[in-house]
């Protein structure tokens, strides 16, 4: 197009270069050998038949083939298609929304580093830059072993343990820097350190099966509840004899 003063200028039409493409990743499978598939078809009518509109089951279908992949793969938006019924736009519009399904490789541990606002105040940000550097990655990247894929998170919704990492969204509380790198390396050496609190740490592809809702054999051993700093105000209310004041009843409504 010409400008106002007669010059040409140039637009750039689609997403800035920098950002995640669309499930385009060299080397990703465009379909899945019949081995595959018939292993994967027994685990999607079983997920499938858990909803009386199948359509319903795509979410759960998409960590279904993450599962096998590590990502969203061609293959897998595919698979996830045929199964439901579904255009390819339909199922790479939902899979491209939500931020845990991955579009490129993933190591079989993913660190998120939680940058939020009281988590980063806390420490997230300096936890952040120092794991990109103990590591030699950047944001979204994976360590040349594939062991772990690091990347920042919005929220982690954990204030209480600020600040906090999550590993395969298992919780790893009130880290530091060190701590962190302790944890990382101990990813790597494949002696992983223990959560914090819920269940024990399992691989990423393992956490996909899961969220799909196949089942989970790890044993339960506890959310643990909320933390000191969600309590305080109630235990500081209850040292003061403090109680909310009675609502007040409503008046009847006249009519007229």
């Amino acid at each position: 197009m010409t400008g106002s003063s007669g010059e040409r200028v140039f637009i750039r039409l689609g997403p800035p270069p920098e950002e995640p493409n669309q499930f385009v990743v060299d080397g990703a499978p465009q379909a899945y050998p019949p081995d595959v598939r018939a292993r994967l078809e027994v685990d999607a009518k079983e997920i499938i038949a858990r909803y009386p509109n199948k359509r319903s089951a795509l979410l759960p279908l998409l960590h279904l083939v993450q599962s096998e992949d590590s990502y969203l793969t061609p293959a897998g938006l595919e698979f996830c298609s045929e199964q439901l019924g579904l255009t390819g736009a339909e199922v790479s519009a939902v899979g491209s929304f939500y931020t845990m399904y991955r579009r490129g490789p993933t190591g079989e541990y993913l660190v998120g580093v939680c940058t939020n606002t009281l988590c980063a105040v806390m420490g997230g940000d300096a936890i952040f830059a120092d794991l990109k550097e103990h590591l030699g990655i950047g944001n979204d990247q994976t360590t040349g072993d594939g062991t772990v894929t690091l990347q920042h998170i919005e929220c982690n919704a954990a204030c209480d343990f600020a600040p906090v990492v999550m590993v395969n969204w298992e919780f790893y509380d009130n880290q530091t820097s060190e701590s962190a790198r302790e944890l990382v390396d101990s990813l790597r050496s494949g002696e992983p350190k223990a959560p914090t609190r819920g269940a024990p740490l399992c691989t990423f592809r393992q956490t996909s099966r899961i969220l799909a809702g196949l089942p989970d054999e790890r044993p339960d051993e506890g959310q643990g509840g909320a933390g000191a700093a969600t309590l305080a105000g109630l235990r500081v209310a209850k040292e003061q004899g403090m109680q909310a004041p009675a609502v007040p009843e409503s008046e009847p409504e006249s009519r007229s």
